[in-house]
């Protein structure tokens, strides 16, 4: 009987449950072991390890955040906490490591496996969805519903009042998450990093949806690109002749990446948890799940190291098309 170990690292995702429940009852239907450790790499060098079976992981499917808990930990950065963690795995006999992560996560789970020798199956998570060699992550769609859901009742707001609303998404230094929100809510302007839009032509689009008669805008702002705030001042001094009110500004926040994960990721990230221990099994390691072109597959960990994944620049010409 063989044993693996899971870990999520990094931010928490809606999904992340419903993918350590595929990785363990998988790993049980094959008559594996299976130790969950718990708060990431900070668990991995403390030894924080706890046994998981099938039945340890039901009704966690549909939860959100991770019942392993998570954290970003610095030492790992180190050799000698990298070794410390490498004798906690080989002392429970763990043959290898499922990381549930993105591309932090994978790269330091990327040393262990080059300096130790160990198995190391990735799979992917991130809200941003901006992780290099597969088209989705975990927790995006959540992600997308929960920034929609909330920009919907601004809009009520916005139109009722008149007023131009700045929404301020996460992402990071990735505009996916923005672009979705924006196609789906139809906000007049979607500003993500990929593809800057000047000030002036802002101003210039503003006003002259003003002159139509429409006084009221939703603007997506993906975090990479400006603050809400400070964003919302600069464009409230450009368009004080030609607005009644000042414009206002809303960052969502954490509230993007809890909740209950969407019917898709729920069955994405299942998908991922089973395609990981099957694929592991078969004889192959050191890789990590991708989603492309509709269908699952594996590729090397260092795949998608120090490469930028861009949104299509199809679908922010769409944005710009409909928002006229």
């Amino acid at each position: 009987m063989g044993k693996i170990a899971v870990l999520t690292s990094g931010g928490d995702a809606p999904g992340l449950n419903a993918c350590i429940r595929a990785v363990v009852r998988t790993a049980c239907y094959y008559n594996l072991e299976v130790i969950g450790i718990k708060r990431g790499y900070k668990g991995l060098i403390e030894k924080d390890f706890i046994p998981l079976s099938a039945r340890d992981v039901a009704g966690i499917l549909q939860k959100g955040g991770t019942i392993l808990l998570s954290s970003r930990e610095p030492r790992f950065h180190e050799y000698e906490y990298r070794k410390l963690a490498y004798e906690n795995l080989k002392s429970e006999n763990i043959e290898a490591l499922f990381v549930i992560g993105g591309n932090g996560t994978f790269q330091a789970a990327n040393l262990l496996a080059k300096e130790f020798d160990i198995p190391i199956i990735g799979i992917p998570k991130t809200i941003d969805n901006d992780l290099y060699g597969t088209d989705y992550t975990i927790g995006f769609d959540t992600a997308v519903n929960n920034a929609v859901e909330a920009v919907d009742k601004i809009k009520d707001t916005s139109i009722s009042h008149e007023r131009i609303f700045v929404v301020e998404v996460m992402g990071r230094d990735s505009g996916f998450l923005a672009l979705e929100v924006g196609l789906a809510t139809g906000a007049e302007i979607t500003l993500i990093p990929e593809y800057p839009f000047p000030m002036h032509h802002i101003v210039e689009s503003i006003i002259s949806s003003i002159k139509k008669g429409k006084r009221f805008a939703i603007i997506i702002l993906a975090e990479g690109v400006a603050h809400a705030k400070e964003f919302a001042e600069t464009l409230n001094k450009h368009l004080k002749p030609y607005i009644d009110e000042d414009i206002r500004y809303t960052v969502l926040g954490y509230i993007q990446r809890g909740g209950s994960p969407t019917a898709f990721d729920r069955v994405i990230a299942s998908k991922f948890g089973v395609f990981a221990v099957e694929h592991y099994l078969s004889g192959n390691k050191n890789f990590m799940v991708a989603y492309e072109n509709g269908k699952l597959t594996a590729k090397p960990l260092e795949i998608s190291f120090g490469k930028i994944k861009k949104p299509d620049l199809k679908d922010y010409q769409i944005a710009n098309i409909l928002s006229s």
